[in-house]
């Protein structure tokens, strides 16, 4: 489409925009995430992520899931591929990682283990209402997620004001079915009607 902001536009401004937040506003988000995430209807097994560089959320939400049943599994970063899994079983469990990020210091299973989860929570920096997601770019989850149980509810964790009308889109991207934001809480996504 002509005039559409490319990927990369998207990713510049919503990064600067992450990057500019007062670390109050990323606490108060933080809570907002948690009280809603220890609301949800959850399955035995949930797959989340430790948020890192300015992305929503805190260990806080990973506590009130855990806290409400499910067992959680974090993401293991390799080599460029599927990502494997390990469980969350506390703040004190984790390590440092490639990347900045923090995963699990436990056992670490297969990419197949996200096809246990029933609900799966995906870090974005923005997400459509249709369900497109933006990623960062290295492409773990699209690699990932095609594991996933067909079921399971796929839900990108946004700032309000990430979920946006419309983004770019590939034709590897795979679609979310929901968005879950600090004040907006767990929403709904689904294709326009009449655009496609």
């Amino acid at each position: 489409m002509p005039g559409q902001r490319d990927k990369h536009a998207w990713r510049t401004e919503i990064s600067a925009r992450r990057a500019a937040m007062t670390i109050a506003d990323q606490q108060a988000e933080a809570r907002a995430l948690a009280e809603t995430a220890a609301r949800l209807e959850l399955p035995d097994w949930v797959c989340a992520y430790v948020p890192v560089r300015g992305e929503p959320g805190s260990t806080a939400l990973l506590d009130a899931m855990r806290a409400a049943g499910a067992r959680v599994l974090l993401p293991v970063t390799g080599p460029l591929g599927p990502l494997s899994w390990a469980e969350y079983t506390g703040v004190e469990g984790l390590r440092p990682a490639r990347f900045g990020l923090l995963e699990p210091s436990g056992e670490v299973l297969p990419t197949a283990a996200v096809g246990t989860a029933g609900l799966i929570l995906v870090p974005a920096l923005a997400v459509d209402r249709r369900g497109v997601r933006l990623g960062r770019g290295a492409g773990y989850y699209d690699r990932t997620l095609a594991a996933a149980d067909p079921a399971a509810r796929l839900i990108a964790v946004v700032r309000d004001d990430e979920l946006v009308d419309r983004l770019p889109e590939e034709p590897h991207d795979l679609r979310m079915g929901w968005a879950l934001t600090p004040q907006g809480g767990l929403q709904q996504l689904g294709v326009e009607q009449g655009t496609e």
